[in-house]
C-alpha cells in the first residue's frame, strides 16, 4: 500500500523543522512540498527527501545528490550533526510496494502486466534498481541503496536514464549501476552538454605544420641561460611551450597551474602562434573573457604587457601591433555572452553563435556548470576555445567544479604515445615516462591539459605557505611557516579578536613594507583631493585612491556574524570615522568603498566589481558623487543613484576575491566557519596576496582544521566510475 497522506504531511513537516534548524534551507522543504504536490497520490517519503536533499546540495553547490554515500555515508556526504544524522536514519522511508528486504536476481524488467497489479513504472523500478553493473547475475548494489533507487524510480517524476523515456520529468537518475545520481533535470542537461562539448572539441583533429610550428616555437620560448640546479622531470619541461604546442592540435585546450606559474604568459604566445600560423590572420577574430570585471581587466592588461614585450624581442619578425588590435575589449563571461536582465537566457546561443575563432577565459575555476554550458553552446563548431584556470583555487560559488573535473588528472599528465611524438616533433622536449598514459586508449581530455608547475612570481614564503596548503601532507606546516617566517612576509594571530581585524584594517602591521599596507593609505590621497580642478588632475587623484584600495584587502570565510563580511565591514566603517579618516553620513559617503553584487549590463557593472564613491570633477562643495572603477589603466564612473544593488567592501568573502590580488592580504577564521573552511579557502585567500599575508584566527587550529578538509563538489561530469 501506499503511504498515507499523514505520514507524507508528517515528514514534509519534519522537512520543514530541520529547516527552521538550519539544517536545510526553507527552499530545500519548500521544493520537497513542490514535488510531493505535483504527484500527492504516489509519492513516497523517500521522494519527498532525496528532492530536498537534492536542492540542499545544488545550494552548497552540488551538481547531483550520490545515492550510495546517502544511503550508506550520509554523515560525510552531509556533514550534519550525529544527532541530525539518527533522525535522518530513523526517517519512513521505505514502503512495501517499492523495497525488497534482501537483494533478488538481477533479471530484465517484467512486462507491463504484473500479478500484483503494480504498474510497469513500478515493477521495472524494483528490478532495474535491483540489476548487477557487471559481474554476474547477483546483484553488486548495497541494499540500502537499491531500497534508495526502487524507491525514487517508481515515481512517475523520475527519469532513469537508459530506462525510462524522456518526458519531462522533474527529476533525473543517471550513473552507473553501483553508483547512481539524482540530479534535478537541468543540471543533468548541463552536465551531459558539457561533456558532449568538452569531448567533441578535445578530439577534434587539427591539421598542424609541425616543422612551421616548431620554428615559430623557439622564437616565442628562447632557451634558458642556464638550467634549474636540480633538475626534475616536472622542471626539464617547459611546460609553457607544451601548452602552446597542445592548443594548436584541437579546438580545445585547458592550461592550469597555481599563482606565478605563467598561465596569461602562455596565453599571450599561443595568441602569437595562432597569428604567426594561420592562414589569414589579419581575419582572426579574437575574445578575451572571465567571470568578473577585475579578472577580465587584469587578462586584457596582461596579454597586451606580454605581447609588447614579446614585440621587443621578435623586432619586425611578426607584427604583435596588428594582433593586438585583433583583440576585442575583456570582458565578463555575461557581457560576452549577452546577458539578458531577469532571464537565465543569453543572446548567443547555438542558434546565434558568437562572432569569433578564439577565446581566451581566465579564471576558470570561477566558471560554474550553467555558465559553462551556455558559453559552449554559443562557441561556433569552427572557434577555439582557450581556459586558463587555477584547478586548486575554490569553484564557483553556484553548482558545479568544471575547471576542477576536467583536472583531475592534470598532474599525472597521462599524454598517449602520439600526444608525446606530436610534442618532440614540435618543440623538442621529450615527455618524462611519468607524464605518459599507461592506459590505452589514453584520456582524449588529458591529451588537451596542461598543468604548469613552476611558479616565477611565488618562490618565497607566501609561495612555499600555499604549497605546503595544497600538498596537505603534513597540514600541521603551514602553521609551523607562518610562526617560522623571519622576512616580514607572513604573519599569524591564532587567537585573536574583530578589533584586532580593525587594528589591521587601519595601521597595518610591523613586518616589511608590503605589511604596512591598510585603508588609511587610500584615505590619505582621499583627504589630500585633486592637485586641481582639472579633469587630468581629478582623473590621477581618483586612480591614486583606486590603487591604494587596491593594496590591501581583508577576506573572510563567512558572511554573517562579528567575524564575517557583514559585520567588520561595519565595524571598520565605524572605526575609520572615530579616526576621522571617514565621514560616513547615510549610505553614500565619499571614499565608501562598494562592491557590484549583480550584473547590470546597461551600467557597464558587474558582479564583482568595487569601485569607490568619491567626488565628481567640479567646483563648489556640493559635488555629486559617483563611484569610480579601474579596469586595467581605464577609469570609469556610475552616479551612486543608479547603483541599486552594492554592498561595502572593506571586508570581502575569499569566494568573491578569486580574479584579484592584493599586496598585503589577511585571512579571517571564524570558529563558526562550519563546512565552507577548507583546503581549497586557505589555499585561495593566501594566494591573493603578493606580498605580505596576515592570518587571523579566533581560536588555535582554525587553519589546520581547513587544510585537512578539502571540498569535494558530488558531480557527475566526465565521471565513469
Amino acid at each position: 500500500m501506499k503511504p498515507t497522506a499523514p505520514r507524507l504531511a508528517a515528514l514534509i513537516d519534519t522537512l520543514r523543522d530541520w529547516s527552521d534548524s538550519g539544517l536545510l534551507r526553507h527552499l530545500d522543504s519548500a521544493f520537497a512540498r513542490f514535488i510531493v504536490q505535483l504527484d500527492p497520490t504516489n509519492a513516497s517519503p523517500a521522494l519527498a527527501v532525496a528532492a530536498a536533499l537534492l536542492a540542499h546540495m545544488e545550494g552548497r553547490g552540488h551538481s547531483c545528490l550520490p545515492l550510495t554515500p546517502l544511503a550508506n555515508d550520509p554523515h560525510t556526504l552531509l556533514g550534519w550533526p550525529a544527532e541530525a544524522i539518527a533522525q535522518f536514519l530513523a526517517l519512513p522511508l521505505e514502503s512495501p510496494d517499492t523495497v525488497r528486504a534482501e537483494p533478488v536476481e538481477a533479471h530484465p524488467p517484467q512486462s507491463p502486466s504484473t500479478s500484483s497489479g503494480r504498474t510497469a513504472k513500478d515493477a521495472s523500478a524494483q528490478e532495474t534498481a535491483r540489476e548487477g553493473s557487471s559481474t554476474g547475475s547477483k546483484s553488486t548494489l548495497p541494499t540500502r541503496t537499491a531500497d534508495w533507487l526502487a524507491a525514487l524510480q517508481a515515481s512517475p517524476l523520475v527519469q532513469r536514464i537508459g530506462h525510462d523515456p524522456a518526458l519531462g520529468q522533474p527529476l533525473v537518475i543517471d550513473g552507473p549501476e553501483h553508483a547512481p545520481r539524482l540530479y534535478l533535470r537541468r543540471y543533468w542537461h548541463y552536465e551531459r552538454s558539457v561533456a558532449q562539448a568538452i569531448l567533441a572539441r578535445a578530439g577534434s583533429a587539427e591539421a598542424v605544420d609541425e616543422a612551421r610550428v616548431r620554428s615559430w616555437l623557439t622564437r616565442l620560448f628562447p632557451a634558458p641561460a642556464s638550467a634549474p640546479p636540480t633538475p626534475t622531470p616536472a622542471s626539464a619541461v617547459d611546460w609553457q611551450q607544451l601548452a602552446c604546442a597542445i592548443a594548436l592540435r584541437a579546438r580545445l585546450a585547458i592550461v592550469t597551474g597555481g599563482p606565478g606559474t605563467g598561465k596569461t604568459y602562455t596565453a599571450a604566445r599561443l595568441l602569437a602562434l595562432l597569428f604567426a600560423t594561420h592562414a589569414e590572420p589579419h581575419t582572426l577574430r579574437i575574445a578575451l573573457a572571465a567571470p568578473t570585471g577585475k579578472a577580465a581587466a587584469r587578462l586584457r592588461q596582461a596579454i597586451d604587457g606580454s605581447l609588447q614585450a614579446l614585440q621587443d624581442s621578435l623586432g619586425s619578425t611578426l607584427d604583435l601591433t596588428a594582433l593586438t588590435q585583433r583583440i576585442g575589449a575583456a570582458r565578463t563571461l555575461h557581457s560576452l555572452l549577452g546577458a539578458r536582465p531577469d532571464t537565465r537566457r543569453f543572446r548567443h546561443h547555438a542558434g546565434h553563435p558568437l562572432d569569433v575563432d578564439v577565446v581566451i577565459v581566465d579564471e576558470a575555476s570561477m566558471v560554474h556548470l550553467e555558465m559553462m554550458a551556455a558559453l559552449l553552446d554559443a562557441l561556433p563548431t569552427g572557434a577555439r576555445l582557450i581556459l586558463l584556470g587555477d584547478k586548486d583555487q575554490l569553484a564557483s560559488v553556484e553548482a558545479g567544479a568544471v575547471l576542477g573535473d576536467l583536472c583531475r588528472d592534470a598532474a599525472a599528465g597521462r599524454y598517449a604515445a602520439d600526444t608525446a611524438r606530436y610534442l618532440q616533433a614540435t618543440t623538442g622536449i621529450r615527455l618524462p615516462a611519468p607524464y605518459l598514459a599507461t592506459d590505452t586508449p589514453a584520456p582524449v581530455l588529458a591529451q588537451q591539459t596542461v598543468m604548469l608547475r613552476e611558479s616565477r612570481r611565488f618562490h618565497g614564503p607566501i609561495g612555499a605557505l600555499a604549497l605546503a596548503v595544497n600538498d596537505a601532507r603534513d597540514p600541521a606546516l603551514p602553521t609551523r611557516l607562518l610562526h617560522e617566517d623571519c622576512s616580514g612576509a607572513l604573519h599569524a594571530l591564532e587567537k585573536g579578536t574583530p578589533a584586532d581585524v580593525i587594528a589591521l584594517a587601519l595601521d597595518g602591521r610591523e613586518g616589511n613594507e608590503s605589511a604596512r599596507a591598510c585603508y588609511r593609505d587610500y584615505l590619505q590621497h582621499l583627504a589630500a583631493g585633486p592637485a586641481s580642478d582639472s579633469p587630468e588632475a581629478h582623473a590621477r587623484w581618483t586612480t591614486a585612491i583606486l590603487n591604494a584600495f587596491d593594496r590591501f584587502r581583508i577576506l573572510c570565510a563567512v558572511r554573517e556574524g562579528e567575524w564575517g563580511v557583514s559585520g567588520l565591514n561595519q565595524a571598520i566603517e565605524q572605526a575609520l570615522a572615530r579616526a576621522r579618516l571617514l565621514a560616513p553620513h547615510g549610505t553614500w559617503y565619499a571614499g565608501r568603498p562598494v562592491m557590484v553584487t549583480h550584473n547590470d549590463a546597461a551600467l557597464g557593472v558587474f558582479n564583482g566589481d568595487i569601485g569607490i564613491a568619491l567626488p565628481a570633477p567640479g567646483h563648489g562643495s556640493q559635488r555629486v558623487l559617483r563611484v569610480y572603477f579601474l579596469d586595467g589603466d581605464t577609469l570609469r564612473s556610475v552616479a551612486v543613484s543608479r547603483l541599486a544593488h552594492v554592498e561595502t567592501a572593506f571586508a570581502m568573502t575569499v569566494h568573491k576575491s578569486q580574479g584579484s590580488e592584493f599586496e598585503h592580504t589577511s585571512l579571517i577564521l571564524s570558529a563558526h566557519s562550519g563546512a565552507v573552511l577548507s583546503r581549497e579557502l586557505v589555499y585561495t585567500g593566501i594566494t591573493r596576496a603578493r606580498k605580505a599575508f596576515t592570518l587571523i584566527t579566533e581560536h588555535p587550529g582554525l587553519l589546520e582544521t581547513g587544510v585537512s578538509h578539502p571540498t569535494r563538489r558530488e558531480s557527475g561530469l566526465l565521471r565513469e566510475e
